[in-house]
């Protein structure tokens, strides 16, 4: 017998509960729905613009030196001194470090005495050759003579210099690889330079806005290194060749400012503003349906809203181009549109 009334006290628990749901959720989708048997449903509209707009893009990019140079050795030999620290600013032809160059020197030496007595011998060649005494075969072997030897002390005086190392740019050391002391091959090595005192920032453009941007295009650059500080910068580089997302690499320069240094690596934002459009007609992005291959609108005639297919262009963050089917001046619905089937009743409220 308990077990009976346990039962039935269940089941009514439960017919309770399912009632109670039942009137919440009929609450619930009567707050939601939205009744479009009202007589009219209140919206506001604005005109069809005939205009020029002005849009800008907002883009990311990175900092990066505008150039950087490794600096390798042109001789073989020992290191005799080392002049450069990390940090360290050069200027251009500043000596970085010199290789021991006591063989180099006497080279130079031995060629420049033999360049000295050869042209003494082509001299007495000449003269002899004026009084009939030598051949111009004589003559013309003493003048390859001097010629190699030239050549020569030309070669000499080359690796001579090769044992000076010094900076190609002006910039600041950010990598040193040897050290006084070490023996070097040619090729090795020696300090990384990079030039900041201009900087490149690195973009890629999506196809359809890159054909809008122009060489020498100026841009603002702002970063979180100096919140509310802008530079300005011109655009240098842009590629001819996009990458398999149909992307394509933009390169700005900007000065570097001594108030507010900036360094490679740094992350940048970038407004670069677009050329004023020619005049075209206009309408609210808030007021189109659908999709931008598949637009449409509600426009409002005689106190109700009509449906219109349009084709749609580019535009900004507030308007976008109508390349047809809208006239000048027509009124767009923008607001109330989630109430609104073909020929509903309206109330302009604006």
């Amino acid at each position: 017998m308990k077990k009976i009334i346990i039962i039935v006290i269940a089941l009514a628990v439960v017919a309770l509960v399912a009632f109670r749901l039942s009137i919440n959720y009929k609450k619930i989708n009567a707050s939601k729905d939205v009744s479009t048997d009202l007589a009219y449903v209140s919206v506001n509209v604005s005109p069809v613009l005939k205009m020029s707009i002005t849009d800008s893009l907002q883009l990311t990019g990175y900092m990066e030196a505008y150039s950087e140079v490794d600096i390798a050795a042109e001789a073989q030999g020992t290191i005799t001194s080392m002049n450069a620290a990390l940090g360290q600013e050069k200027s251009k032809g500043n000596i970085i470090a010199t290789i021991d160059d006591k063989l180099k020197k006497l080279a130079v030496q031995t060629a420049s005495i033999s360049v000295a007595k050869l042209k003494k011998d082509l001299e007495r060649y000449n003269n002899l050759y004026k009084g009939g005494t030598v051949t111009e075969q004589q003559l013309n072997e003493a003048q390859n003579l001097f010629d190699n030897a030239e050549i020569q002390l030309e070669q000499a005086e080359k690796q001579l210099s090769y044992a000076t190392i010094a900076s190609p740019i002006s910039g600041i050391i950010i990598k040193k690889l040897v050290e006084e002391g070490e023996f070097i091959n040619i090729g090795s090595p020696i300090v990384t330079i990079v030039d900041i005192s201009r900087l490149k920032i690195k973009l890629n453009v999506s196809e359809a806005n890159v054909y809008q941007l122009r060489l020498n295009d100026k841009a603002t650059i702002s970063t979180d290194v100096y919140p509310g500080v802008t530079f300005e910068g011109n655009i240098s580089f842009i590629s001819s060749q996009g990458d398999d997302s149909h992307n394509y690499p933009v390169e700005i320069i900007i000065p570097n400012n001594s108030k507010y240094p900036l360094k490679s690596g740094t992350f940048a934002n970038v407004m670069i503003k677009l050329p004023v459009t020619a005049e075209a007609l206009y309408i609210p992005r808030e007021s189109l349906l659908g999709s931008i291959t598949e637009a449409s609108v509600y426009v409002a005639e005689n106190n109700k809203a009509i449906v219109k297919k349009i084709v749609v262009g580019n535009g900004n963050d507030k308007y976008i181009k109508v390349i047809s089917g809208l006239k000048e001046g027509e009124k767009i619905i923008v607001t109330g549109q989630i109430n609104l089937s073909e020929n509903k009743a309206i109330k302009i409220v604006n």
